[in-house]
């Protein structure tokens, strides 16, 4: 996957990120802090690595599937970014 090394720094600030947003969430559940508020952590982590998935998955069609010249790469791609996807919106 030569688009998440070649934006390795930026994915790695994001997934930074939502460590500290995971570690903030720990914090609050031994802190006993207002279900409202942890439901707001939770649902700012799902945000963040929703949009993680979604930055690499557009490098990855644009690189895969979108600039293969090969019709045959590109639909065994289509097809396992389908499978992903399914699984993803469970």
């Amino acid at each position: 996957m030569a688009h998440v090394t070649k934006h390795r720094r930026k994915l790695l600030i994001r997934v930074r990120r939502i460590n500290g947003q995971v570690a903030a969430l720990e914090r609050s559940l031994h802190a006993d802090i207002d279900c409202a508020a942890v439901l707001t952590q939770i649902a700012a982590v799902r945000g963040a690595v929703q949009g993680l998935m979604m930055e690499v998955l557009e490098d990855h069609l644009r690189e895969h599937v979108v600039a293969d010249p090969k019709r045959s790469r590109r639909a065994r791609e289509l097809a396992a970014v389908t499978s992903l996807m399914r699984t993803f919106v469970r």
